[in-house]
This record gives structure tokens, C-alpha cells and sequence, in this order.
């Protein structure tokens, strides 16, 4: 059965998307910890995290050295803006053929940034050095053949952004002073094109944001299946531009793997396959030329998916290891012998701790039957509460295929010494994920600066690289001078050849937030170097953006450069998709 006739959705981001999203900061309007009445809550109802988190308050004053009482106030909205750059030829061609735009400052400061430490603090401190001159919301590919078209014509520089959820400043609108930038703000164009049942397949606007996909596909008993921690207010587009992967890529695979087919405009015309087939042998697929291409080769604008039906079950469970050591080992195998869940996410033992502190229901050791179950890890097991890590799991699929994949997964990570800690832990620490998003806000209220970043590399080189990454870190803080700080990582997805690895920093301020976000950069572009030392990739999911250009050149080679710049000279030789991402404006360049 199929359905031919276009679905307009409404978009969980709206036009004026600060009367839903913060301007300031992560997420909700609605959602965020705060410290009030001598404690830190979370507010609203979105997330299972509500009451009083008094240990989660103790553990941060405690490690960071903090008086809770003098904790940052609220910025301030900004009431003056830059004024735009006009271009009135290209404002009245826009106006002419009805696509709708506007210069107000707000709307224009809502998409200037994406959600790194550098675009928050520019955002609290009204301090973006460019923001564009002006929004335009596209509705349908016919919009974006006009826009590019007239782009061209004026020499508009356009930036295309979805959620604004980047975190390698590539939705960070560039520093260009001499051409008027235009931002296309896509998430208006979200449609559902055409949904096939017989092929599993359907046709997406790519400005349709994760969690209102699989809105409109639960109501046909389908999913999409792509879940990153942004799925919330990340797009389709924004998936395909980065290469995105999400955390049951397991069962439905990474965004490569999603996606069937690709619309994209660009200055020379509209790139697209003229067929959907689950597989072709027609020289080199140049949807895969679009994947990762962040913006600087085209606009996409539609995208044919796979779907999967939703599954009869989904079954949380969480393990509890000695020591992250052991915890690789065993995802390891658990992957050799192809037998993940659907996800598996392991956390160290700092991440270990605050998800803890981080429950104020406290479900892992709180109550006598809590501490009875931490009598039996330390006294019975055997286990230093100060090393041991924990894993969030997730089956889905049937009952008889689930159980007897549960029987074969823990037979090895019994093997291992893995403890249960039961399904309701699994479950809320999955869910946590994206609260997890929230933290760094109010760790910036604290004075303290906090971010993560990622990596990709092969099982025999995972441990290495985590414990040599996380020394460099201690070395760099050091060697500035900071006392107070809380490193920490995961093994986020797992592969047959090896795994991405998140790390984790955060320390306290110097009193000086310039100077500590100078730092936290130093300090991460020298992690950055030892995970490239140690064999580990420039990004497993984040993209290059412009955060990590300056390695770009050395990881992919001066021919993959030129090859990269050909693209570039071919499909788009006037710059105007003028982004910035991918290869530095700085000659000078990092080398391994």
C-alpha cells in the first residue's frame, strides 16, 4: 500500500522557534536545572528527572571547589542587533516569487550559532562578531531552486540550518563582512512526500525534525530508528550533512545507512540518482559526495528513508562492571560475535557516579535494599565502588527473537563478571541521555566550563587511546594551573572492527570565563592530537565543521584536498554556499 499525497506536519520548531527553544542555551524554554532554595532541581515534565538533587548539588561543590550561593545570573536577552547588510535586489526577487523572509535581529541571533561552549558564551554575552543578514524560510525544493538560483545571481552567500544543534561550529555563521548571508532556516519544509508499505520506504522534506518523523510514522506502525541525543531538534538535513549516527544505529544503522536516496540543489542544477533501489553498480554514488558535505556543496532538500516496522517489545536492562577495562572487553566480543542490542552504551565510573547523583529517586543505592546490593558489589563481588563502570542496554524486536538474544548476550557478559542492575536503571539512564544535554548550561552558571567531544577507533587501540587521551587532559590542566576538574568517557556504538569513544571535561572557571573557554579550547585541541597520535579518527558522528578543519587536510590527505576542492570548484564555483566548514581559511594547518 502506499501513499502518494504530501503530509504537511507541524514542525515541533516554529518560525519564532524562541517562544519553544532557549536563545541561550540547550532545549526547552521549559526545561533546566536551576538552583533554587539551596538545592539544584530540574524543571518541568518532559524528562523522568524531577525532585531535589541535594547530592548531585554536594558532589559538584565538593569537586569543583564551589559556593553554590554565587552562582551566575540569568543573561539578558539582547535589545540591539547588527544592522543587515541589504541587498535589495535580492530581498525584492524574494518578495516576487512569495517566499517568505525577515531581518528581524532575534530571528536573525536564533540561527547564527550552534551549541559549542564559543557559541553560548557569544550568545550570553552578545558577542558574535557575524550573524546573517537575513532568515529565509524555503517550503518545498521548488523554493530552494529559486533561492540558489537568485544566490547566484547576487552573490548572496546562503547557509543552509535545521536545529541549530551543530556542535563543530558548522551552523556558526561565518565571518564574512563583504557579501550579505543569508540563512535558510529548513525546518519549515518537513513534509512527508510519499510513504510506500509494500518497500518500506517514504519521501521526507529534509527540514523535518527527528522526534516529528517518527510522530508521523508511529501512526503506520513504522519507525525510522535514527535516535541521536539531538533527535529532540536535529533535522533530517542536518543528519545527512554531518554523517550522523544515533544509538540504536545496532538495529537501523547509521544515517548512511538510512537514506536511499538524495535530492540536492546546487549553483549548477539539482544532483539526484533517477531511480530508489536497496543497491547499485553504476560507478562511484554520489549521495555519498552529500554525506558529511556540511552545507558547503549544495542544499539538500528531500530524502527517501528505509522504515522498519515498530518492534512488539523494547526491553531495558542495565550491567554493571569492575572496571571500564573489563567493560570494553566485553563489548568486544559481544560485537565479534554480532550479538549487540540494539544499543549498549558503557559509562565510566565518573559518569557512573553522576548518573547516580543525577537520580533523585536514587535508584541505584539508596534504601536498605539499595545498600545491600552495594554491600554485595564492594564485599561480595569484590568490586572498588571507585572503578566500577556501568552499561544501558536495549533489545527490541519480538518476544522469541528478543529472549533468545538476551539468553546469548549475557552468556558472555556473565563471563565477563557483569552484574544486572535491572531494568528500570536501563531504562532511565537511556532516557538520561537527554538530559544529559541540559548539564552544561547550568555548569556555566556554576563557573564551570564543561563539554564533550568524540572519536572513532579499533577495539585493539580503544583502551590505549582512552587512558592516554584522558592523561593528556590531566597534563594540559596542570600545567595551567586548574585544580579543580572531573574527566570522564563512554563507549558510545559499537562496530565488528571498533567503537566511538566520547570523552568528557570539566572544570572550574578562573574567575574568567574568556579566559577559561581559551583554555577549555587549548586544552581540547591537545586531546584532539593525542586521539589522532593514538589512531583514533577526527570524528565519529560530530562532523569536521569548523572546529577541527585545521586536521582535516592531514587526515584525509593533499589528494583527498584537491579531490575535495574539485567538488567544490565544480558544483559550486562562485562560493555560494560559502559555510566555511570542512577545509580551514588558515593556511596554516595541523599534521600528524
Amino acid at each position: 500500500m502506499s501513499h502518494r499525497e504530501p503530509t504537511k506536519i507541524t514542525s515541533v520548531l516554529p518560525k519564532r522557534r524562541q517562544d519553544v527553544i532557549r536563545w541561550d542555551g540547550w532545549g526547552y524554554k521549559d526545561s533546566r536545572f536551576v538552583y533554587k532554595d539551596e538545592t539544584v532541581m530540574f524543571l518541568g515534565d518532559r524528562y523522568p528527572l524531577n525532585g531535589n538533587l541535594d547530592n548531585f548539588r554536594d558532589w559538584v561543590a565538593a569537586m569543583f571547589g564551589i559556593d553554590l550561593s554565587e552562582i551566575s545570573k540569568q543573561s539578558v536577552l539582547p535589545e540591539m542587533f547588527p544592522e543587515p547588510m541589504r541587498n535589495e535586489e535580492f530581498l525584492n526577487a524574494l518578495a516576487e516569487v512569495k517566499i517568505d523572509f525577515t531581518e528581524d535581529g532575534m530571528e536573525r541571533v536564533m540561527r547564527c550559532h550552534g551549541q559549542t561552549l564559543q557559541d553560548i558564551q557569544n550568545l550570553r554575552q552578545h558577542n558574535f562578531k557575524r550573524i546573517p543578514d537575513v532568515v529565509v524560510w524555503p517550503e518545498c525544493h521548488d523554493h530552494v531552486v529559486k533561492i540558489v538560483h537568485l544566490a547566484d545571481k547576487h552573490n548572496i552567500a546562503l547557509i543552509p540550518v535545521g536545529g541549530n544543534t551543530s556542535v563543530s561550529l558548522s551552523s556558526t555563521t561565518p565571518e564574512i563582512f563583504d557579501r550579505t548571508i543569508a540563512v535558510l532556516d529548513m525546518t519549515q519544509m518537513n513534509r512527508m512526500l510519499w510513504i510506500s508499505e509494500e518497500n518500506s520506504t517514504a519521501c521526507f522534506e529534509v527540514g523535518i525534525v527527528g522526534q516529528d518523523i517518527e510522530r508521523v510514522l508511529s501512526k503506520r506502525g513504522f519507525t525510522l530508528g535514527h535516535e541521536p541525543d539531538s533527535h529532540e531538534f536535529s533535522t533530517l538535513g542536518g543528519w545527512i550533512a554531518t554523517r550522523a549516527s544515533g544509538m540504536k544505529k545496532n538495529r537501523y544503522g547509521n544515517i548512511e545507512d538510512i537514506v536511499k536516496r538524495i535530492k540536492m540543489v546546487t549553483a549548477k542544477g539539482v544532483l539526484e540518482k533517477q531511480f530508489t533501489a536497496p543497491r547499485c553498480s553504476i560507478g562511484p554514488d554520489f549521495d555519498h559526495v552529500v554525506f558529511g558535505s556540511e552545507g558547503t556543496l549544495g542544499i539538500v532538500t528531500e530524502a527517501v528513508v528505509q522504515l522498519r516496522c515498530i518492534p512488539d517489545i523494547r526491553r531495558y536492562e542495565s550491567l554493571v562492571f569492575p572496571d571500564f577495562e573489563t567493560g570494553v572487553r566485553c563489548l568486544r566480543e559481544v560485537a565479534e560475535k554480532r550479538l549487540q542490542p540494539v544499543s549498549i552504551r558503557l559509562i565510566d565510573n565518573i559518569q557512573f557516579k553522576c548518573s547516580v547523583l543525577l537520580d533523585p529517586a536514587g535508584v541505584w543505592f539508596s534504601g536498605l535494599k539499595e545498600q545491600l546490593k552495594k554491600f554485595y558489589l564492594s564485599f561480595i563481588c569484590g568490586f572498588d565502588m571507585d572503578k566500577i563502570v556501568a552499561a544501558t542496554v536495549l533489545f527490541e524486536g519480538d518476544a522469541e527473537s528478543v529472549s533468545m538474544h538476551e539468553k546469548q548476550f549475557y552468556a558472555i557478559t556473565k563471563k565477563y563478571g557483569a552484574i544486572k542492575g535491572g531494568e528500570k536503571n536501563g531504562k532511565k539512564g537511556y532516557q538520561l541521555t537527554f538530559v544529559a544535554c541540559y548539564v552544561r548550561d547550568i555548569a556555566w552558571d556554576m563557573n564551570i566550563v564543561g563539554e564533550s567531544f568524540e572519536t572513532a577507533v579499533s577495539w585493539d587501540k580503544c583502551i590505549p587511546l582512552y587512558n592516554s587521551v584522558l592523561a593528556r587532559m590531566e597534563k594540559e590542566l596542570i600545567k595551567r594551573g586548574i585544580k579543580h576538574y572531573a574527566m570522564s568517557g563512554r563507549v558510545t556504538q559499537s562496530y565488528d572492527t571498533g567503537c566511538s569513544v566520547y570523552f568528557y571535561l570539566l572544570f572550574r572557571h578562573m574567575d574568567d570565563p574568556e579566559n577559561s573557554l581559551k583554555m577549555f579550547m587549548e586544552i581540547e585541541e591537545a586531546a584532539r592530537d593525542e586521539i589522532l597520535a593514538c589512531g583514533g579518527s577526527l570524528s565519529h558522528h560530530h562532523g569536521v565543521g569548523k572546529l577541527r578543519s585545521k586536521w582535516y587536510p592531514a587526515v584525509v590527505s593533499h589528494v583527498g584536498v584537491g579531490l575535495y576542492r574539485a567538488l567544490k570548484n565544480e558544483l559550486d564555483p562562485n562560493n555560494i554556499f560559502a559555510a566555511a566548514n570542512i577545509l580551514p581559511e588558515n593556511p596554516k594547518v595541523s599534521k600528524l
